[in-house]
């Protein structure tokens, strides 16, 4: 434990070194870790330790100044280190506040005076851990390593959606019910009869809609429905006509 006051929040395990940025600079390499801290010497302690360990860090002392922050554009992973006990805004505070604006920054909280109850509600509403100090060097940084890959993958997930519900964007309302029936596994003679249309028409939606999702098979397709869920449902107008048929209708719409 280090003879100063940041050992009484931060401490080292006796076989533990420190670490080394190039041992760790391929996993955090571009990736940034927030600290949300009252106490000063404990910022400056952490912000040596994550650079040491390769992370970009950015320190605030309150919450409030951590929420009034400019946020800059990027795709790089994103942690915070947030104190619990602080004055103001207090640290299960801004991870409600952080959830209700639509925030997904994973949090590692860290706290000298942690309950159960605290630390059930943080992890509750999706906490990566809840650090008593004084905390662990090897603990902190394999939380927040935690925090990061989670972020990582949110964000990843959130990119392929983005992408998906573009795809979906390209397709008329015709091709939408198309695509919501094609998915269910009905062959284009039996949606063709769902639709009140010629099997040769439903073929030539089904081409469009492969071409406009950039789907290699149906079973990618299928695979694009599930994870659009609810958002490829056909428009209103689109199920109207499904209750009606119109045989012998073979214009495309």
């Amino acid at each position: 434990m280090r003879n100063s006051s940041v050992a009484r929040s931060i401490s080292r395990s006796p076989a533990s070194e420190p670490p080394r940025p190039a041992e760790r600079s391929g996993r955090a390499a571009g990736s940034l870790v927030f600290v949300v801290d009252d106490d000063a010497s404990v910022r400056k302690s952490l912000d040596r330790l994550l650079s040491a360990a390769g992370y970009r860090v950015q320190t605030f002392d309150s919450g409030r100044e951590f929420l009034g922050r400019t946020e800059l554009p990027g795709e790089d992973s994103q942690c915070l280190i947030l104190d619990v006990r602080m004055p103001g805004i207090n640290g299960l505070e801004l991870q409600t506040s952080m959830r209700n604006s639509g925030s997904t920054i994973p949090i590692v909280f860290s706290t000298g005076f942690g309950d159960v109850t605290s630390s059930v509600r943080a992890m509750k509403v999706g906490a990566v851990d809840f650090l008593t100090k004084p905390i662990d060097e090897d603990e902190l940084l394999a939380a927040v390593q935690r925090g990061l890959a989670l972020d990582a993958e949110t964000r990843q997930l959130k990119n392929m959606m983005n992408t998906l519900i573009q795809r979906l964007g390209r397709l008329t309302p015709r091709e939408r019910q198309v695509f919501a029936l094609v998915v269910t596994g009905m062959l284009n003679k039996q949606i063709a009869g769902q639709l009140g249309t010629c099997e040769r028409t439903i073929k030539v939606h089904r081409a469009r809609i492969m071409k406009k999702m950039e789907a290699g098979s149906v079973a990618e397709l299928v695979r694009m429905a599930v994870k659009l869920g609810p958002a490829i449902d056909p428009p209103p107008v689109a199920a109207a006509a499904a209750r009606t048929p119109t045989p012998g209708r073979l214009r495309l719409t």
